[in-house]
């Protein structure tokens, strides 16, 4: 189709499309801020004759978010073991687990290459990223960072390189079983809501699963500023979503059952009030 007959319902189709495909409300503005690129040099060109982006209204992009969403970890036992049964359920089990419990982001999943996950030190360096089709560095310069990896995700992965075609340092981590390249991020995205369904689990976004990690990791006491390193946020704005998670230091429920608890009025029975 070419730009002149492109309409502000096509773009509403797309953000649709994308919405239902679980990309966030920043994501889609960022295409569209693209798109709207593209028919303003073909206005210029006279190509187009408006700029059907202009028409439209945009998604709010994502603020703090009150209620989070992640999976606990019986939760994400069952989403592992509902990965599909073919040459891909491997490669997910493990890549669900990887952005479950490294807080990795999709792009920088799809760019993980063996080189980068060092076994030895039981980190997982992120230095790349793959968005929209092509290879870049990280989302910003916080993203590039090393994230401890649990012993549960060293040994999913042993196993999977150990069963891949693709071994060497310079081969991606999750890559095509078959073709050894970059796998196609919408059909992973589905693949990932047909594990939920056969877990029998409440939908959920895949990057619920970075959200996980962030849950999770404060709750076992991670402090927050270590927290934005090991997921990559420019500001510590972003981590503090996950404060409510983090241990209470204040020992607030130790004074809220001393001062409301079955035996806090115990010495107050039989006085009037």
């Amino acid at each position: 189709m070419s730009a002149a007959r492109v309409t502000a319902d096509h773009v509403r189709a797309y953000m649709a499309a994308k919405s239902t495909q679980g990309l966030s409300p920043k994501t889609i503005n960022n295409q569209l801020n693209f798109l709207h690129g593209l028919f303003a040099f073909a206005l210029k060109r006279e190509l187009a004759s408006g700029n059907p982006v202009s028409a439209v209204d945009r998604p709010r992009p994502d603020g703090p978010d009150p209620d989070i969403r992640f999976l606990d970890r019986g939760e994400l036992d069952a989403l592992l073991a509902g990965a599909r049964d073919d040459k891909f359920g491997a490669i997910d089990r493990a890549l669900f687990l990887t952005a479950a419990t490294a807080g990795l982001r999709q792009g920088e999943l799809l760019a993980l290459r063996w080189q980068d996950v060092d076994f030895v030190a039981g980190l997982i360096r992120v230095r790349r990223s793959y968005t929209r089709g092509h290879w870049g560095a990280p989302k910003t310069r916080r993203s590039s960072r090393a994230v401890p990896m649990a012993l549960r995700l060293a040994h999913e992965l042993q196993v999977l390189r150990r069963d891949s075609r693709f071994q060497s340092e310079s081969d991606l981590v999750f890559a095509h079983p078959e073709l050894g390249t970059v796998l196609d991020p919408s059909r992973l995205r589905s693949r990932f809501k047909v594990a939920l369904q056969r877990a029998a689990l409440r939908d959920a976004r895949f990057h619920d699963l970075r959200h996980t990690f962030g849950t999770l990791m404060a709750g076992a006491g991670t402090p927050l500023r270590t927290l934005q390193e090991w997921m990559g946020h420019r500001d510590h704005k972003t981590t503090l979503i996950y404060a409510d998670y983090a241990p209470d230091s204040r020992q607030g429920a130790r004074f809220a059952e001393r001062a409301f608890g079955t035996g806090s009025s115990s010495t107050d029975q039989g006085r009037d009030t």
